[in-house]
């Protein structure tokens, strides 16, 4: 009894060692799909990260949100008698989502793609072939 006992006891603590060995992997293979992930994106500095905050954040606050016109509302009635706003939609957030990405974009130029432009001189020498 007490050998079996000994070998549960093992078991366990082989167990444990494994389960943490295991979410320490985890927790490397997490690191480093992050990594992966944030490869190709380019850096800012906290001052830029700070003017596309305050970029997004001025655009927001442009928006005219009281303009009823954008709204799409559904009311409901209760049994007693009382109306009550049932569901509200925003009906032009293409409209809010431009206005933040044109002020987000005056952040920044356009770089120059070397890849699109060899995509479109292969698109352009393909239709001259054909």
């Amino acid at each position: 009894m007490q050998e079996l006992e000994n070998k549960k006891a093992a078991l366990e603590l082989l167990q444990n060692e494994t389960n943490e060995k295991l979410n320490d992997y985890k927790q490397q293979i997490s690191i480093l799909q992050k990594q992966i992930d944030d490869y190709n994106k380019p850096a800012l500095t906290p001052a830029q990260i700070d003017a596309v905050y305050k970029a997004i954040e001025d655009a927001v606050e442009g928006f005219n949100f009281d303009d009823t016109e954008n709204y799409e509302v559904e009311f409901g009635m209760e049994y007693d008698g009382k109306v009550h706003l049932e569901t509200i939609d925003l009906q032009c957030a293409y409209e809010l989502t431009d206005q933040i990405v044109n002020s987000v974009m005056k952040l920044f130029k356009e770089a120059d793609c070397p890849e699109d432009k060899e995509a479109e001189e292969l698109s352009d020498e393909l239709n001259k072939a054909q």
